[in-house]
């Protein structure tokens, strides 16, 4: 249930950056703009809220996915998760090809948890709530979401002038939280 919250806040947060950038803004910003709250919200928050739960609450967690309880495999899934969160947020301030790796890496992660959530549900009929619902639409979800944007953007730069690009080069983007 908590990818609708991220979700929401991921979307949220892009329209109010998007209404006070309003002036300022291209296509290609418009796109930056959405793909930097993805990563920020979508990888990052959701990676380390997740992390929190395999570590704080691993038998309550467990239970939420439909695994035993008591194993020490939830800590090293916890670090995975944490992994892709500091990455998602690192984006607020590195941009570039690191947005790339992190799109790379997030996306190989979350389309492997949706393989093992639809594996354990037909081997092993698992219906837990973090097995299926939600999670299993986010994990498909969130990497189509951000692999799209990335190509937009990706796009949409090379298609600009070589004096925007110039322009666009010699000033950073701002940080998330910045004007």
């Amino acid at each position: 249930m908590l990818a609708y919250l991220f979700i929401a806040i991921a979307i949220i947060g892009a329209a109010i950056h998007l209404f006070v950038r309003r002036r300022s803004l291209d296509r290609a910003r418009v796109v930056e703009i959405l793909l930097v709250w993805s990563l920020a919200v979508l990888i990052g928050v959701n990676g380390i809220v997740g992390a929190i739960f395999h570590v704080f609450l691993p038998d309550f967690t467990a239970r939420q996915i439909g695994w035993a309880t008591g194993s020490p495999f939830q800590f090293e899934n916890a670090m995975g998760d944490l992994a892709m969160g500091v990455l998602g947020v690192l984006c607020i301030w590195i941009r570039g090809r690191f947005w790339l790796a992190t799109v790379i890496a997030s996306s190989i992660q979350l389309i492997g948890d949706a393989y093992g959530h639809v594996y354990q549900l037909t081997v092993h009929h698992d219906t837990a709530p973090e097995n299926v619902g939600p999670i299993l639409y986010s994990d498909l979800l969130f990497p189509v979401a951000i692999i799209a944007l990335l190509v937009a953007l990706t796009w949409l730069t090379r298609q600009q002038s070589p004096q925007e690009k110039v322009h666009k080069s010699s000033a950073p983007s701002a940080p998330v939280g910045a004007g």
